[in-house]
């Protein structure tokens, strides 16, 4: 590796750990100033929006939930929402809440995987979980605990862990007995214990000094932690029916990337996701995950994309508890009443996946034959601003040597816990220092 002095420095790597999916950075120096710099998405589009055309609105569930093994009930979410909409159904609060009990199950095993597997060897120095297994097995093994208190919630209410098949239109296939959750009650206490030590322990981490003024842009509920409902809003003005969402975002396609960057209102670049909620949705946590956060000094104008990872354990402890409290309230529908009869328009859903935002949009005719659809991943909306992080990362850390700042650029990207293939409608790092 050339030497620091040398102004003529390229760094490449083909792969980057950790993500889920393919990418590569492209940055170029100059008296160290970015001159250009470019985040490729180079995965090959999955045509699920295709896929959907001309199929009853009815399979939508069972077909969206194949987009992401690691967030299906969102996309699962998104879609009978939309439907529902259009054809005018409400669904009954006992349903509500076992849709809100299979979102907590979902981020649960999301963040508990996120944290621990992907991003927390950055902090501690380690190449990868396995290695990192070796001085923190303890923490390791109360991660799998934790993963696997979610995918059973998912499990339960969904029919299987990965790619859930009891979500319909309407409802549920089968409904759970209250006796189906005793043994994961006492589990997820469990499992909050888990998440609030954890918690304690990762902000004890170092994390870099790096902030932004960011538009933060999230779901808001008047008095639930969002998920499944509400309207979209940011930290600068923004505060929209979902159904005003295409109005306002637009998609622009990049000559270099697969990925469409989202804008808002065609030129601001936004940040969703925990963080985003986190300090959108402060006062909607419960009493003891504010509590929590609180403890270690996170606050609900946290600008630090870094400690996302504290947010994200912030959420699971949350989550946990969410699931408790559901599962207490919950009572076996005496009359279940989920049929949905098709009607042609078109309606628009957003909630909140795990990575942030995930915007669906349907048209379906009197039949409920789906003549067009969209969906715009969490990913897609923050691609632009996992760009423009790097660029100011590598703006601020210069001075590091080529593999350090490669290192804290993979973090960075790690930052928003990139679904790349549900995005394409990291990381190979080129560094080019003139």
């Amino acid at each position: 590796m050339k030497p620091l002095s040398d102004n003529n420095r390229i760094i490449k790597f083909d792969y980057i750990a950790r993500v889920e999916g393919e990418g590569s950075f492209y940055v170029k120096l100059k008296d160290d100033k970015v001159k250009e710099s470019r985040l490729k998405i180079f995965e090959p589009p999955r045509f699920f929006e295709g896929f959907l055309q001309g199929r009853s609105f009815r399979e939508v569930p069972d077909i969206t939930a194949r987009i992401c093994g690691i967030c299906p009930v969102a996309y699962q979410m998104s879609s009978v929402h939309a439907m529902e909409k259009i054809c005018g159904y409400q669904a009954s609060p006992v349903i509500r809440s076992l849709r809100r009990l299979l979102y907590c199950g979902e981020w649960i095993e999301s963040h508990a995987l996120h944290t621990f597997m992907l991003h927390a060897p950055d902090f501690l120095g380690y190449p990868d979980a396995i290695t990192m297994a070796k001085d923190h097995k303890e923490w390791v093994q109360k991660a799998l605990i934790l993963k696997k208190t979610g995918n059973d919630i998912v499990n339960i209410l969904g029919g299987r862990e990965i790619h859930p098949i009891n979500v319909k239109v309407g409802g549920f296939y089968r409904y759970p007995q209250k006796s189906d959750f005793e043994e994961l009650r006492t589990r997820l206490k469990t499992a909050q214990e888990i998440a609030y030590d954890a918690t304690k322990w990762m902000s004890g981490l170092e994390f870099p000094d790096f902030e932004y003024d960011y538009e933060f842009v999230a779901m808001s509920h008047p008095s639930e932690y969002p998920m499944n409902e509400g309207r979209l809003i940011s930290n600068k003005g923004l505060d929209i029916d979902v159904r005003e969402y295409e109005k306002h975002f637009t998609e622009e396609h990049m000559y270099y990337s697969t990925t469409l960057h989202t804008l808002l209102d065609k030129v601001r670049v936004i940040f969703t996701g925990p963080l985003a909620r986190f300090n959108l949705n402060f006062e909607q946590l419960s009493k003891d995950s504010k509590k929590l956060a609180r403890e270690i000094k996170l606050s609900p104008n946290c600008k630090n994309p870094f400690k996302s990872l504290l947010v994200r354990m912030v959420e699971t402890f949350y989550a946990c508890g969410e699931a408790i409290d559901i599962i207490d309230k919950y009572k076996y529908p005496e009359k279940i009443e989920d049929h949905v009869e098709p009607k042609s328009g078109k309606a628009e859903a957003v909630t909140e996946a795990p990575r942030g935002i995930l915007f669906h949009r349907y048209e379906i005719d009197k039949k409920g034959i789906i003549k067009n659809a969209r969906i715009v991943a969490p990913t897609s909306h923050n691609q632009r601003i996992i760009e423009s992080d790097l660029r100011r990362l590598v703006e601020k850390f210069h001075h590091l040597n080529d593999q350090l700042l490669t290192e804290r650029c993979e973090q960075s990207v790690r930052n928003y816990d990139p679904c790349i293939s549900c995005s394409t409608h990291f990381l190979k790092v080129e560094i080019d220092r003139e």
